[in-house]
Order: C-alpha cells, then structure tokens, then sequence
C-alpha cells in the first residue's frame, strides 16, 4: 500500500522504555525497576489529584465539557490572562501539531535548535514542510537570526524551547525578547515552556511570564504542560497561551472532545495544590546537585540544566548505547541520546532512593 511520500522521512518518535516491558524483556521484579527515562515527577501526583479522579471516575460515560470552563477559569487566574487567550490540547505536543498545521506547509519552513524536542519537526514533515535547524545543538539565538534573515519569507514559525529538550539549557528572558523584537509580525514564535517552573526557580532571569509575552509580542503562542511538575503524564494535558487572532486559527484545528473528562478534572485539581509542585521542584534541584557532582568526581561533561532532568555527555572511553543497555539489564531506564547523534544519556532527576540507586549502578560501569 502506498502512503503520502512526505511519511517516507519520518522517524517515528520513541519515549522511554515503559516498566511493564523492562519486565518482560529481563525478567526484573517492579519493585526493583528505576525509570529516570521520561521526565515524569519522581513524587506521582498531588493527592488532590487522585481524590479527583476518583470522584469523578463514574462520569467517564458521558463526553467531556468541550468549553473546558473550569479548566480554563483556573489557568485564566494563575497567569492573569483571559480564557480566550487559552486552547487546551492532549498534552501540549497535541497543541504544537495546531500551530504547525496552521502557520507552516510546503511552502513555509520551520526554524528550530539543532537538538530538541523530535515532535516539532515530525509535525512538520507530516504536512510536508522542511524544517531549518542551526549550526549549534543547543540553543544560539544569533544562529537563529542568521538563519531568519536567510529565509524571512520562508519561514512560518519559530520554536524556542525554553528549557530544553532533551538537553536543559535555558535562555534569559531579556535576550529572548530582544530577538523576537527583530522577527516580523506574521512570523508566528512559539515559546515551550513545558519545563518553566524548573527553570524559573533556579535563576528567576530565565523566567519568561506567559502574560507579558503575548502582550509585548503579538506574533507569540506560549505553551505549557501538566506532565513535568505536576505529575499529569498518563492524563495528557496541555495548553497554548496567545492572543485572540492566534487562538482563533488554532481552533479551527482542534478536534472536538480532544481532552478527557478525568483528564480535565485532574488538572484543575492540580492547580490547587501549589505546594505539591514547590516540594517537587526543591527535591529537583537539591538533588541534580549530586548528580553534578558525581558527574565531576567522574570527569564527565554535564549540560547546566534548568529541567528535571540531566544530560551527561561522555567522550571516546565510554558509548553512550551501550551504558544505557547495560543499565537496562538492571532495572535503570534512562534515555540514550544517540538517536540525536550525541553520545550521551539523559537521565530524570528522581527521589533520592532512586539516584542513589543509578549513581551505584552506573559507577562500574564507568571504571571500565
């Protein structure tokens, strides 16, 4: 059977190993299974949460609320913005494929970091747009420039995302702004803030307030996540923050009852609970501070990260595939990060029991 041609250059996207098959393939007990693979909060999820998914189970019969009122009315009053700055998507990855579908095809191009998040340029290639990627893995705002001013009328949107994945590396706000000052209006620039919380509790100059940027830039769509800091990642929800005109072609793309009604209850339980993500992002970086350390006592490189996650970058001793296969037959999921051509692994930032338990298993390895 023949398939559009476009499908031919896609690589289908593969997330962490799941512990049900690490289970099967080695025959490991759960118990003794680690995952720092998939960037999912070491702490599961506010009790808040549970509580309502639980009261709320019995209505999984009728179809969701497709106004998503509540949801919306609790997202509008934490970042002081209007519900009809607001889409919600299944997951904010969901809401990526609307911009993409609405601001890029054959003709447009994307402009992306060299390294980062698969799902951008995978979007892409679906509607058979190309995508334009800079010299540099991690973010390079004067590459980006470059590259803008090369295909100014080309381009249809510009993906910054703040941190980064799977690297982790942050932009300052003011240096963000100024480059988007120098992008044409109709030009759309979508800011991924999916690790946000992380990276504004770490250095507060990192910090890119949803609000400010769609009223300073009105060619801007912000995006957030519950899958990190909340703990949301088997609910799938996301939103897009942006100016009116901009939400309205990204309506025309979404599917109706895109989001679950215990996904929806879930998340508006979420924002409730704000001490749940303090503690979450305080266990974080307290203990990516081992992590740097160790990776220090090991004469290993590490990206500075500003997520809940690591990357350690290693040199011709050590294969990256093979540590992370090894890890593997002892129950320690990490990501191997040579599908991006990096020889390296990106490793979730998890509770102390669990690093504790990586930093034991990966040092032999290490020695060899």
């Amino acid at each position: 059977m023949r398939f559009n041609r476009q499908l031919e250059s896609i690589k289908i996207y593969e997330g962490g190993k799941p512990i049900e098959l690490v289970m099967r393939e080695y025959g490991i007990p759960p118990e003794k299974i680690v995952k720092l693979a998939s960037n999912e909060n070491p702490f599961g999820t506010s009790p808040k949460v549970v509580e309502a998914i639980r009261t709320h189970a019995e209505e999984v019969y009728m179809y969701p609320d497709d106004s998503m009122v509540e949801l919306k009315e609790a997202l509008a009053q934490k970042f002081g913005i209007g519900t009809k700055n607001l889409i919600i998507g299944a997951g904010s990855d969901q809401v990526i494929s609307f911009a993409v579908s609405a601001k890029a095809n054959r003709y447009k191009q994307l402009l992306t970091a060299r390294t980062t998040f698969a799902m951008y340029e995978i979007y892409a290639r679906q509607i058979g747009a190309k995508v334009l990627k800079t010299p540099s893995r991690q973010h390079n705002l004067d590459e980006f420039y470059t590259l803008y001013k090369k295909h100014r009328d080309a381009i249809g949107i510009i993906f910054l995302c703040l941190p980064n994945n799977p690297l982790g590396e942050s932009l300052d706000k003011e240096d963000v702004y100024d480059f988007i000052r120098k992008i044409d209006d109709n030009t759309m620039v979508v800011v991924d803030g999916a690790y946000q919380d992380f990276a504004a509790a770490k250095d507060p100059k990192k910090r890119i307030d949803p609000r400010e940027l769609i009223e300073t830039f009105p060619n801007t769509l912000y995006l957030g996540t519950f899958s990190k800091s909340y703990g949301l990642g088997g609910m799938r929800v996301g939103y897009g923050i942006a100016r009116e005109e901009i939400m309205q072609a990204l309506y025309k793309m979404r599917p109706p009852f895109n989001v679950t009604s215990l996904s929806l209850k879930a998340a508006a339980a979420a924002l409730e609970d704000q001490a749940f993500v303090d503690r979450t992002i305080e266990n974080n970086f307290s203990e990516m501070r081992k992590y740097e350390d160790f990776a220090k006592k090991n004469q290993i490189d590490f990206i500075e990260s500003y997520t809940n996650f690591i990357t350690l970058l290693f040199d011709d001793k050590h294969n990256s595939s093979e540590i992370a296969q090894m890890l593997l037959k002892k129950g320690i999921i990490i990501r191997d990060l040579k599908s991006y051509g990096i020889n390296g692994i990106r490793v979730t930032i998890g509770l102390p029991e669990q690093n504790e338990r990586f930093f034991e298993e990966i040092s032999p390895l290490l020695q060899r």
